[in-house]
């Protein structure tokens, strides 16, 4: 089923004050310069279109703010622009600037409305949303049955981890133990050989006063 929305433009300010007034302005330059023919025409080419619609929205942005009466430098460094670039758009040096300033004119002039075909989507009945929701339901059992499925195995995987982890802190404990002990066992022995060596010395001084 099809309708119409008209775009009055009768509105929109021409001489705006503050952001919101320069941005009413800037729309309507932007949308009022794109449903003409010419420029409907230029933008059916994909290579050009992204080009052109940077252009044309630069060229709406300073226009809007030079209304204002923002200063051209003040506008180039808001629009990320060069001084040069800005007043070419202003004295209608560019295409996009000449046509944003023809928009300008025809608003000015109470010239320029917009009839623009709307297409209104069908609306679904009662029974049409019932099963499109189920359908969406059903979806999101599977979601969540895949999601549980997925914690399950992590939390597996986990456990495993952590039952390694606990076998090497017991396996760590462990040969610490043996370490110490056999810390132990050569402190014995380093004691029994210092015994042995004070032995060993006692009996040389004892011979050697029995030979004297």
């Amino acid at each position: 089923m099809s309708e119409e929305v008209i775009i009055d433009f009768s509105n929109i300010p021409l001489k705006p004050i503050g952001k919101s007034e320069i941005q009413r302005l800037e729309m309507a330059l932007i949308i009022g310069t794109l449903y003409r023919p010419e420029v409907l025409e230029l933008i059916r080419d994909p290579i050009e279109r992204a080009t052109w619609m940077d252009s044309l929205a630069i060229a709406a942005a300073a226009f809007a703010r030079y209304k204002a009466g923002i200063p051209v430098s003040q506008i180039a460094e808001e629009l990320g622009r060069s001084e040069v670039s800005i007043r070419n758009h202003l004295s209608e040096k560019t295409k996009a600037g000449k046509l944003v300033a023809e928009t300008y004119e025809k608003i000015r002039r109470n010239e320029l409305k917009l009839v623009i075909p709307f297409i209104k989507a069908p609306i679904a009945t009662p029974s049409e949303e019932v099963k499109v929701l189920r359908e969406e339901v059903e979806k999101l059992k599977e979601s969540k049955k895949v999601l549980e499925e997925k914690l399950k195995s992590v939390q597996q995987e986990l456990e495993i981890k952590v039952r390694e982890v606990e076998t090497l802190k017991n396996e760590v404990k462990s040969k610490s133990e043996e370490v110490e002990k056999l810390k132990l066992k050569l402190n014995e022995l380093l004691g029994q050989i210092k015994d042995i060596k004070d032995l060993a010395l006692r009996i040389v001084d004892t011979l050697d006063k029995l030979l004297k």
